[in-house]
């Protein structure tokens, strides 16, 4: 697809691999819109980036509905989804699981994608092209010991990509899955605040680099699914 002129609907893209893709699209002259629960901080990168601010959580319907609403009436179509938004957390041992703890991370990294997914395909199959793009993670491909709740997840992120992709490939509709490894971000911080950059770790600068350049792929064809790997983390 063509950056230039294109919609990008970004959730969780106040900070980390949401805040750099939008800064990269909005370099290539992309329009985007970014969402976040911190109204804020949000609307500080909106600004920052020269970004759309859409304040609303992906983890309620409600504020689903009001995300596309919001996008529609700014930018009248959607050309991607880049579903961005998710937690850790729930790091316990397989005797000591917690319903709350799951649902929390659920509600986020997957009911709330499937929701944006959801309302994000109605409208691809109109229109009969569009683009998704799901943020997993390494953790979607192998389990670990303590990642029940986390790891299973994004195994199920990966799953609903692959339905995705079985349904909407006859609409012209590319859903695409990036598996990021270790990255410096605020993820699994309480506070949210930025890790710092390592030498010998993923930025968000390299995933945002992935995103972009699987997108950048003539419409014609697509990269069902990409994993990134700090070259020598050790």
């Amino acid at each position: 697809m063509k950056i230039n002129n294109s919609t990008f609907l970004i959730t969780g893209g106040s900070a980390g691999i949401g805040k750099a893709t939008a800064k990269m699209l909005v370099e290539k002259k992309g329009k985007v819109a970014i969402t976040g629960r911190d109204k804020s901080k949000l609307e500080i990168v909106a600004r920052e980036i020269g970004a759309f601010s859409i304040h609303a959580d992906a983890a309620k319907q409600e504020d689903v509905e009001k995300t596309y609403d919001e996008f529609l009436k700014e930018f009248g179509k959607l050309d991607c989804l880049i579903n961005n938004a998710g937690i850790g957390g729930g790091w316990s041992e397989i005797t000591e699981l917690d319903m709350k703890e799951f649902r929390d991370v659920y509600d986020v990294n997957v009911f709330g994608a499937a929701m944006m997914g959801s309302k994000a395909a109605q409208l691809f199959k109109e229109q009969n092209y569009g683009n998704i793009v799901n943020i997993a993670s390494t953790a979607a491909l192998k389990g670990f010991a303590n990642g029940t709740i986390y790891a299973s997840s994004k195994f199920a992120l990966r799953g609903m990509t692959q339905c995705w992709q079985a349904e909407l490939r006859k609409y012209n509709v590319r859903v695409i899955l990036i598996n990021p490894s270790e990255v410096t971000t605020a993820f699994g911080n309480s506070e949210r605040v930025e890790g710092k950059e390592v030498s010998n770790k993923l930025r968000s600068e390299e995933i945002a680099h992935t995103i972009v350049s699987t997108l950048e792929m003539d419409n014609r064809g697509f990269i069902p699914e990409v994993t990134v790997w700090a070259t020598n983390p050790f």
